[in-house]
């Protein structure tokens, strides 16, 4: 058996192969008919910190905090979306059963989409895992797996919310409680009509749902959320973040996330428009709303979608996003590296606002705004990266990311869709360890490890329909063995096939004269052999070869390096981009 990659944290297998069962029987061998989750409810999960007594999740007696809860802002019959998917915290009161131990219980489950999503925790000390089936009106079953992280002891970095304290029968304790939101496939156009939930002791659901489809929706922008550092703080202040899109469309949604926040985050209104010049816009900016309201708050690890907008969206064009935060942000999550100015206004709303006047601070990074979305299209390719794809040594405000260049080739050509290009690159990020631990204010933006957000970052983006892996130069720098790496990477490519992605991998690039990668060479030249050789892609973007001095291929050609032997500049990004063969990205699964 193949030896599964782990760094500081365990490395989780959160995703299930989609396997067609071909006895209807096995979805209701129990007799029992399919019923709503709350139904079933037969654990209580929650106390009130005066009466810890009242709960006990994990047979210990052990149980979480109603007021902790509360301060996340996961309230009871709240609606919270999370990887995209809805799901509703249960309408209970404290000391109230709020939670299924799962045993093999018929759930009443009904939608179409791409993923059922679990709300989860374990309570067995480790990982929990189960087999269940997913039932569809057409007759048909499917099987999934599940597997629920302990809420004691699981990863931060997969969490969906920490909470700072459990409750014990003799007080509470200062220690992080865990909840998850897991995701498995189901069949695509076919509608849900129940789910078998596994039989798996310590394994408890929350709420389940259909995760829906993004079809008619297609990604233009996006930017990963790559720590949670101090800002400002702002008070009272208004955000305007410029944006660069990749293809556009007759309609605008925009995607807000508080991932790895403790407590919830208040937008009190929000705009967009095309970029003038610096803070200007060209035309008045419109006004975006959350479920017909202006503002929304948005729970801790939760996030937030505005309602399709008619706007004009341009294509390869800088859009100005505007947000008004009007109580005091001290921390946020973060895209650190923009390398585009964004703007801090003076206090108040200004996000009407059509001249630059208000906005008299720069920003460097792009805080809570994940991403953008037009209507139609054709879907988008995502890059899961690390700096280069990031576009670091690349020329500020100019957007020569070699994603900005590689979206304008689509846009340029016909022999396959315009796809939207969503740049998913994280300064220092790696393949296997964790640079940012997932919780908590840090000063590393580096990013959780692309195992752990692959399914924030790739699985749930819009409309994704391929895949590119550009990554792992960072963890051969500090240490990680060709192996590790090449396992880290396989288990990435197994996950995109698991959700009928088509997964392509770029080999590492040369960088012989940085004093780290010097001295990696031999793993980073193993890694590559790998991405070459094994199959295990359904494409391979030879970055490497086309980096390379062909007189010394340990080390990048100079015309390309941007000085620090590690990053390419301008020129070199730009080579990377013009050297994808396009018909690479939309050729049939197995194509090689």
């Amino acid at each position: 058996m193949r030896r599964r990659v782990r760094s500081s944290t365990v490395v989780l297998a959160l995703f299930a192969s989609l396997v067609w069962v071909t006895s209807a029987g096995a979805a209701t061998r129990t007799g029992a008919e399919p019923v709503p989750l709350d139904r079933l409810f037969d654990n209580t999960a929650v106390s009130d910190d005066a009466r810890p007594g009242e709960a006990d999740f994990d047979g210990t007696g052990a149980s979480l905090s109603a007021q902790d809860l509360t301060a996340a802002g996961w309230t009871p019959g709240r609606a919270l979306t999370v990887q995209g998917a809805r799901l509703t915290w249960p309408h209970t009161r404290a000391g109230e059963p709020d939670n299924v131990r799962a045993d093999g219980q018929a759930v009443h489950v009904r939608g179409r989409g791409d993923a059922l999503a679990f709300l989860v925790a374990g309570t067995d000390g480790g990982d929990v895992s189960g087999a269940g089936t997913v039932s569809y009106t057409n007759g048909q079953v499917s099987a999934y797996r599940l597997t629920a992280p302990d809420w004691r002891t699981g990863p931060l970095a997969t969490k969906a919310v920490a909470l700072p304290h459990l409750n014990t029968p003799d007080g509470q304790l200062a220690e992080k409680a865990r909840l998850y939101v897991v995701t498995v496939p189901i069949a695509a156009g076919h509608e849900v009509a129940s789910v078998r939930l596994p039989s798996a002791a310590g394994l408890h659901v929350f709420a389940l749902s259909v995760r829906a489809d993004t079809r008619g929706w297609t990604g233009s922008w996006a930017a990963s959320t790559s720590g949670y550092p101090a800002v400002g703080p702002w008070t009272d202040r208004t955000l305007r973040l410029v944006v660069h899109t990749s293809v556009g469309g007759p309609r605008v949604r925009l995607r807000f996330d508080n991932t790895f926040a403790a407590a919830p985050v208040r937008i009190g209104s929000a705009t967009v428009a095309v970029q003038a010049a610096g803070a200007g816009a060209r035309e008045v900016p419109v006004r975006l709303s959350f479920r017909g309201t202006a503002g929304v708050e948005i729970p801790a690890g939760a996030q937030a979608f505005s309602d399709p907008l008619d706007f004009d969206v341009p294509v390869d064009a800088n859009l100005l996003v505007s947000f008004h935060l009007p109580a005091t942000v001290a921390a946020a999550p973060v895209h650190r590296q923009a390398l585009q100015r964004s703007y801090v206004s003076e206090p108040g709303d200004h996000t009407a606002d059509g001249s630059p006047a208000a906005y008299t601070s720069v920003l460097t990074g792009w805080p809570l705004l994940t991403g953008v979305d037009v209507g139609g299209g054709p879907g988008s390719v995502v890059l899961l990266g690390d700096s280069i794809t990031d576009g670091d040594k690349s020329t500020q405000d100019a957007n020569r990311r070699w994603p900005n260049v590689l979206a304008t080739r689509l846009l340029g050509q016909h022999v396959v869709p315009h796809y939207g290009v969503l740049n998913q690159g994280i300064s220092a990020n790696r393949v296997i360890a964790d640079r940012y631990p997932g919780d908590g204010v840090s000063t590393d933006t580096g990013g959780v490890s692309a195992l752990h957000r692959f399914d924030r970052d790739v699985l749930a983006q819009t409309s994704a329909r391929t895949a590119v892996v550009f990554q792992g130069v960072n963890d051969v720098r500090w240490g990680a063995t060709a192996p590790e790496v090449i396992d880290g990477l396989r288990e990435i490519a197994d996950r995109g096939h698991e959700r009928g992605l088509r997964m392509l991998a770029a080999t590492i690039a040369p960088c012989e004269g940085e004093a780290l990668c010097t001295a990696a060479d031999a793993e980073r030249s193993a890694v590559n052999a790998w991405i070459r050789n094994s199959g295990v892609f359904d494409g391979v973007l030879d970055f490497d070869a086309v980096l390379r001095d062909p007189g010394h291929p340990a080390r990048m050609l100079p015309g390309y390096d941007s000085g620090d032997h590690l990053h390419p500049g301008d020129a070199g990004l730009a080579a990377l981009a013009e050297s994808v063969d396009l018909r690479l990205l939309s050729a049939p699964l197995g194509a090689r």
